[in-house]
C-alpha cells in the first residue's frame, strides 16, 4: 500500500516512520524543497525529531500533486490554522477513493470550527477520520508504547484505519464520536498552558492537579453543549491526552505556559518553543464560542486574559479563585447527544 502524509512536522515525521515500519511505501509532503532534499539525503528530518533515523521507505517530496497521486491513504499532519489553506490546494486534485486521517488538534480562529468541520465545508463527501490521544511524536518515533483512538462517522472506515496502522507498540481503538475526539484534542492544549503557567509560579502539585481536573470539567461542559457522547472525553482523546499534555516535558503547550509564567509575551514564548503551539491559537476560538453560547469556561477565560487581554497572572488567578463556591458537577447524560447549543 502507498501512504501519503501531508506535513513534515514532528508528528508527520513520526507517523511516516511508523507507516513505513509496517511495510508501506510512504511519501512525506514538505512545504519546501530544501527540507525534502535534506530528509532524503540525511534520512532524518533536520528540523524536527533531530537524530532519529527514518525508514528507507520514507521519501520526502515538495510537490503536493505528486504525493497526492501516490497514496491511496492520506494522513493529514497539518496544524489546524493551516488546514483551510491545504484543503483549498487539494480541491482541484482528484480525491476519488482516497481516505483521509487527520492528526490536527485545535480550533480554527477565524471560524471556530474543528478540523472535521473545515473538511466538510471545503471537501464535502471525502472519507474523513481523526486520530487523537496521548501520543507525543518523540515517543512514537522511538516505538514506545502508545494508545490512541481513531474516530469516524463510518465504523468500517475507522476499522480500516485501525487495521492499517495498529501495531504492538501503537495500539489503536475506534470510535464514532468525531466531535468529541477532536474537541478533546483542542481543549487539552489550552488547559496545559494554564498548568505550565501554574508550574512556573511554583503553585505546587495540588494546583496542577486541580487545573487538569477542572479543565476536564470544562471540556465535558463544552462537549455536552456540542452534542458529543459523555464518555468520549473520559477516554484517550479526553482524559488521556489531557494528562500527557499537562504533565510531559515533551508538551509544547506546557512549555509555552512555563515561558509565559517567566514573563515572556506570546511572540517571545512561541519563538522559544520553535514550533506551532496550538493552544495559543485555540483559546481565541474557544473563548469566542463560549461567550457567544453562554458556556462557562473559567480556565480558558483566564488563559485568554493573560495572553491577549493584558491581564497579569495574579489578576487571572484571583478571578479564578474568588469565583462563587459551587457543587462539583459534570454534565449529565441527558446533556449529551441530542443537546444542541447555537451552531459554530
Amino acid at each position: 500500500m502507498n501512504v501519503t502524509i501531508l506535513g513534515a512536522g514532528s508528528f508527520g515525521t513520526a507517523m511516516s516512520n511508523h507507516a513505513a515500519s509496517l511495510g508501506y511505501r510512504v511519501r512525506l509532503w514538505c512545504r519546501g524543497s530544501t527540507q525534502a532534499e535534506a530528509i532524503n539525503s540525511q534520512r532524518m528530518n533536520p528540523r524536527y525529531l533531530k537524530g532519529c533515523k527514518l525508514h528507507e521507505e520514507v521519501r520526502a517530496d515538495a510537490s503536493l500533486e505528486r504525493v497526492m497521486a501516490f497514496g491511496e491513504k492520506v494522513i493529514l499532519a497539518i496544524p489546524t490554522q493551516s488546514l483551510r489553506d491545504v484543503f483549498e490546494k487539494l480541491r482541484p486534485l482528484r480525491l476519488d477513493g482516497k481516505e483521509f486521517l487527520s492528526l490536527a488538534k485545535g480550533m480554527e480562529i477565524s471560524s471556530g470550527k474543528l478540523p472535521h468541520q473545515i473538511a466538510e465545508a471545503l471537501l464535502p463527501g471525502i472519507s474523513y477520520s481523526a486520530l487523537s490521544g496521548p501520543s507525543h511524536a518523540e515517543e512514537v518515533i522511538r516505538d514506545l508504547p502508545t494508545a490512541v483512538v481513531v474516530a469516524s462517522r463510518s465504523h468500517p472506515t475507522a476499522k480500516e484505519w485501525q487495521k492499517t496502522l495498529n501495531s504492538p507498540h501503537f495500539r489503536i481503538y475506534t470510535g464514532d464520536d468525531l466531535m468529541g475526539v477532536e474537541l478533546g484534542g483542542a481543549v487539552k492544549n489550552v488547559i496545559a498552558i494554564a498548568v505550565g503557567i501554574s508550574q512556573s509560579m511554583n503553585f505546587g502539585d495540588n494546583a496542577k492537579a486541580a487545573l487538569a481536573t477542572r479543565g476536564l470539567a470544562e471540556m465535558a461542559r463544552l462537549g455536552a453543549a456540542l452534542g458529543s457522547a459523555p464518555l468520549t472525553l473520559t477516554g484517550l482523546a479526553g482524559t488521556g491526552d489531557l494528562m500527557v499534555t499537562c504533565y510531559s516535558h515533551h508538551s509544547r503547550n506546557l512549555r509555552f505556559g512555563l515561558a509565559i509564567g517567566r514573563g515572556l509575551n506570546v511572540e517571545e514564548a512561541t519563538s522559544e518553543i520553535g514550533q506551532v503551539v496550538e493552544g495559543a491559537h485555540t483559546v481565541k476560538a474557544l473563548v469566542a464560542y463560549a461567550r457567544k453560547a453562554g458556556i462557562e469556561l473559567p480556565i480558558a477565560e483566564g488563559v485568554h486574559a493573560v495572553l491577549y487581554e493584558g491581564a497579569s497572572i495574579d489578576q487571572a488567578l484571583k478571578k479564578l479563585l474568588f469565583r462563587e463556591p459551587k457543587p462539583e458537577q459534570i454534565p449529565s447524560h441527558s446533556e449529551g447527544p441530542g443537546y444542541r447549543s447555537p451552531p459554530l
